[in-house]
């Protein structure tokens, strides 16, 4: 599978202090779904902002490869990269009522990709943006053209945001928690219409997520981030069923609601850590079970393990101890 996004050894941070994100290394292949998951303040977000470069001031980002498509993004221009912004590359955000333009009409904001990326005149846009409200799942799709986004529940909302990142025709799609705050029914026809467009355009996507439920019905590879380190890296099927990290099996337990002998539902101790505070040894050693039961916290608390290949191609863990060989069965 030819590689679209290749990313590679990328850090994020400001003029002082420790990188917010430190080495981050990932690809996505032409047509694929990556998910990207970790608890909030893991730098799933960042990370996404800092391809599209969209960090908030004072933070930069830098890395030795960040290419998409064979353009190099590291070395874009500002002009390049608001051609490659909703151009090559779709965003989908979280809160999608919030991030619609109160001022205008869902129409407008659609149209405005359609006459900027594809050159379409104002009436071809408008017949267009009509159709990309049909083809959404939208009903009445030229009353809800004129609606604003006050007028739309949060699943059209979602839907209209979707016509928007995909009036460009990307070959990226970044869905940003694109489900948060929707009911069940609704994220479950949300996550159908992504796939449905990944294989009707081809598109890949990066999608990110804490909720591995949510992962598991879309993604082809699933990287795993904690305090702004990929720990995991692989196959979705085979991160879900034989995990090699201690915290991703910890968000796995979180994700199957199981309760213990006094009815709580496990979560994981203490709290996420972030790479600022954590700057020498495996940032999730405070955390680990894994690392007490084999009383190796010393081992972890001096020196961060390399992100090594586990046995399976493709499948890449960040631990000191193989996981499998002290884990139970999920």
């Amino acid at each position: 599978m030819t590689d679209l996004l290749t990313v590679t050894n990328l850090s994020v941070g400001s003029p002082t202090g420790p990188p917010i994100l430190d080495g981050v290394s990932l690809r996505i292949g032409e047509g694929e779904v990556l998910a990207v998951v970790g608890e909030s303040g893991s730098g799933k977000s960042m990370t996404a902002m800092s391809l599209i470069r969209l960090l908030p001031a004072p933070l930069t980002a830098g890395a030795d490869e960040m290419t998409l498509g064979g353009h190099d993004l590291l070395r874009a221009t500002d002009k390049e990269m608001n051609s490659i912004r909703g151009g090559q590359v779709g965003v989908l955000f979280q809160q999608p009522k919030r991030m619609l333009d109160p001022t205008c009409t869902a129409g407008a904001q659609i149209a405005e990709p359609l006459r900027r990326f594809r050159g379409m005149s104002r009436s071809a846009a408008r017949r267009t943006t009509v159709e990309l409200l049909r083809d959404v799942g939208i009903p009445e799709p030229e009353r809800r053209a004129r609606s604003y986004a006050h007028q739309l529940s949060g699943g059209i909302a979602q839907r209209v945001m979707i016509a928007v990142a995909l009036a460009g025709q990307p070959s990226l799609l970044i869905a940003d928690e694109p489900t948060t705050a929707l009911d069940a029914t609704v994220e479950a026809q949300i996550l159908r219409l992504i796939a449905a467009k990944k294989r009707e355009l081809g598109m890949s996507v990066l999608f990110i997520s804490h909720d591995l439920n949510v992962v598991s019905a879309i993604a082809d590879r699933i990287a795993v981030m904690y305090a702004g380190r990929i720990v995991e890296q692989g196959p979705a099927e085979e991160i879900l069923t034989a995990p090699e990290h201690p915290y991703t099996r910890a968000l796995i337990e979180c994700s199957l609601l199981r309760q213990n002998a006094q009815g709580e539902l496990y979560a994981i101790p203490g709290q996420a850590g972030s790479a600022r505070e954590i700057t020498v040894g495996c940032r999730f050693r405070d955390r680990c079970a894994t690392a007490q039961s084999a009383h190796i916290e010393h081992q972890c608390a001096h020196a961060e393990p390399a992100l090594v290949d586990s046995g399976t191609p493709g499948h890449t863990s960040r631990c000191w101890i193989p996981l499998q060989q002290t884990k139970e069965p999920l």
